[in-house]
């Protein structure tokens, strides 16, 4: 490829992946605020949110995948999608059990989605650039999930405020990430 297609093509994947990094960060934030609001008055709205988080995750990374190159070149989000839709189906199995299942589902989802997360985002730094907030997304995704899995052992009984934290932090890496390529592209812009 001469330098600037590499150029052209290394453009359009940052203006994708602003997109896609706003995007998640609106679902999360959406997501947040149902799980504030609406879901302490209602166990199956609860429910549903905390099911649709780790599919949407999926389907989020899948598309991301497609859009960038493909499962092939993409293989850490690959098994992303797998986790997410294998967690997806855990929590709706643990719902039927507990709330300490479904937050350690959640932990040893937290763990295994941040580590792959944190594999995207090296893999994706040299080429795109403006990685670092989700290569400490995945980090911190990865510790909080270690925190998940202790709390699903103590008595008390979590609820999905517990999850909510987590998908609030994530919302703000997301949209640092998009801000950050933005602003990334307004200097492009200006330095021609």
């Amino acid at each position: 490829m001469q330098s600037h297609e590499v150029a052209a093509d290394t453009a359009d994947q940052a203006q994708w992946l602003k997109q896609y990094y706003f995007l998640r960060a609106a679902f999360s934030v959406a997501w947040v605020i149902a799980a504030f609001a609406i879901a302490p008055s209602s166990a199956v709205i609860a429910a549903t949110l905390l099911v649709a988080y780790p599919a949407w995750d999926a389907a989020a990374n899948c598309l991301d995948a497609l859009c960038s190159g493909g499962l092939n070149q993409n293989r850490t989000q690959g098994l992303n999608v797998l986790v997410s839709l294998a967690t997806t189906i855990a929590v709706v199995l643990a719902l039927q059990v507990s709330m300490n299942w479904v937050l350690g589902i959640f932990g040893a989802w937290a763990i295994l989605s941040g580590l792959l997360q944190l594999g995207t985002a090296v893999r994706r730094w040299k080429r795109v650039g403006a990685q670092w907030a989700m290569a400490l997304s995945g980090g911190q995704s990865a510790l909080a999930g270690g925190f998940f899995m202790f709390q699903a052992t103590m008595p008390a009984v979590p609820s999905i405020a517990n999850v909510a934290g987590y998908a609030a932090v994530g919302a703000l890496y997301f949209l640092v990430s998009a801000v950050w390529l933005t602003v990334g592209t307004w200097r492009r812009s200006a330095a021609l």
